[in-house]
């Protein structure tokens, strides 16, 4: 999936001359967590965290704590003081893991999503995590199952066409490197329409081919391994 089909819409950006004062309300009142700062033309130029923000309340980069704008005061700080230059940026056919990847790399809120050097919207770690629900299935109702394969493809498709043998219906699946045991990986699949079977029985007939890790049934999660 791209950033494209998941990215923050009507994103609320800053221009290289808005005041910090003015940006803070902001944060207040819309629980932003950054803005992209572009100049006259569009172009972005930098980004302004709301740390940067908390950072310059009262402020670690002019002296004293004025409001009203004398002797330099904080009335007079602008976006172009405090933001970060060249910020990691995106574009919208970026793949969202790649996103993730960058997000908990660098740790960081968003990132600014541009074309031709000009900002078209942000992603932000809500983003990813509205997409996280969506490729797990975690909306819809169903069980999951976890299980332990071998780290090539025919366990997998062997895995698949058990479940559906099984007059199972699978909403979602998802695959991810076993740290702990290396060679294998985990598989979390989302089932519906259990029939007449109960998920215990399902699980044992499972754990005659797979190693069963967990199921997730009704919110509740139910160690098996």
């Amino acid at each position: 999936m791209l950033v494209r089909d998941w990215m923050t819409v009507n994103v609320v950006t800053l221009g290289v001359n808005s005041s910090v004062i003015d940006a803070a309300d902001i944060l207040r009142n819309k629980d932003i967590r950054q803005f992209p700062v572009v100049d006259a033309r569009n172009k972005l130029v930098g980004i302004v965290s709301d740390r940067d923000i908390r950072d310059a309340m009262p402020s670690k980069f002019i002296p004293g704590d004025c409001l009203d704008g004398r002797e330099g005061g904080l009335s007079t700080l602008t976006a172009s003081d405090i933001m970060t230059l060249g910020p990691i940026t995106v574009t919208p056919d970026t793949a969202i893991n790649a996103v993730a990847e960058i997000l908990v790399r660098h740790k960081i809120g968003g990132l600014p999503v541009v074309e031709g050097g000009e900002l078209v919207v942000i992603v932000t770690q809500a983003d990813v995590m509205r997409f996280l629900c969506a490729a797990s299935g975690s909306a819809r109702s169903g069980t999951q199952l976890a299980f332990r394969l071998e780290s090539h493809p025919g366990p997998l498709s062997q895995l698949l066409t058990d479940v559906r043998t099984m007059g199972l219906t699978f909403t979602s699946v998802l695959t991810a490197n076993d740290r702990r045991h290396l060679g294998f990986r985990n598989v979390y699949i989302r089932v519906e329409g259990l029939g007449e079977n109960s998920v215990e029985q399902l699980v044992e007939r499972f754990q005659e081919k797979y190693v069963v890790l967990f199921y997730v049934n009704e919110g509740v999660t139910v160690d098996v391994l």
